[in-house]
């Protein structure tokens, strides 16, 4: 917090969008947990990059891969639908040593730590495919892959819907998952990893495929997915990346930031 002002900036104005009914005491000691978290997510970098997998598989309890199989067996593709945890890099590694899986993921713009990020991210699991490669995920889902989108961040306005996330009304949000889940048989599931709070490891659970999604509704179907993300996050929300600019994007570009300049 001392190193990171900005970054406190935006994750107090972001817990006081999602949770406005928070007191001032509790969303302080939020707020002070998550950038614990966050101290904690750069030593789990190195975890998820470099521990060999016994190390990783004796951390990890993976839940809900029969959801999967069951998918797998009826000859569909899976689309798992993760969200920014600040353990995600320790669990995506985690993931691949159970099932592995196609990653789709932004590359970084600082060429060395994209050299480590890109292997790092993708030891143990099948293959990682940059932001762009749209069709890439397509042909791997047409090919009865499972592979990993990050739905919740704000993307910017194109391909995107303003709806609710939390207790904010319009919030820019992606309809690129609508893209994926649309494809022909795709079964569209939740991933949701946790640090346990006992300090024993993580627990990453697989949740059922969501019934009658996608709809040909988009602003319905992605409002779906932030209600799903929603539930997804309040299991352990001091974990969740609340330093993301989340709402950055307003309805009309004359719209005042939600972020002050600091």
């Amino acid at each position: 917090m001392k190193i990171g002002s900005s970054r406190q900036s935006v994750a107090d104005t972001n817990l006081k969008l999602c949770f406005p009914n928070m007191s001032e005491d509790e969303r302080k000691r939020m707020l002070k947990a998550n950038f614990e978290n966050t101290g904690i997510a750069l030593f789990e970098t190195g975890m998820g990059w470099w521990w060999p997998n016994w190390r990783v598989k004796r951390k990890v309890k993976v839940k809900g891969l029969e959801h999967i199989a069951k998918a797998k067996e009826a000859g569909n593709g899976v689309l798992l639908l993760a969200m920014h945890y600040l353990s995600v890099e320790i669990n995506c590694r985690a993931m691949g040593t159970q099932h592995p899986t196609v990653v789709f993921y932004r590359p970084h713009n600082n060429e060395l730590m994209e050299y480590f990020q890109f292997r790092g991210r993708g030891r143990s699991n099948k293959y990682m495919l940059g932001k762009r490669d749209v069709k890439g995920l397509i042909r791997s889902l047409r090919e009865k892959e499972t592979c990993i989108y990050l739905p919740d961040q704000d993307y910017g306005r194109s391909k995107s819907e303003f709806v609710p996330f939390f207790n904010v009304k319009d919030a820019a949000t992606t309809t690129g998952t609508l893209i994926f889940a649309r494809q022909k048989n795709v079964e569209t599931m939740m991933v949701i990893p946790t640090r346990n709070e006992d300090g024993s490891g993580y627990t990453i659970e697989v949740t059922p495929a969501l019934e009658n999604f996608p709809t040909d509704d988009d602003v319905a179907d992605v409002t779906r997915v932030n209600q799903e993300l929603e539930k997804a996050i309040m299991r352990a929300p001091d974990q969740y990346m609340w330093l993301h600019r989340r709402f950055k994007t307003r309805p009309t570009p004359e719209d005042p930031s939600l972020y002050k300049k600091s």
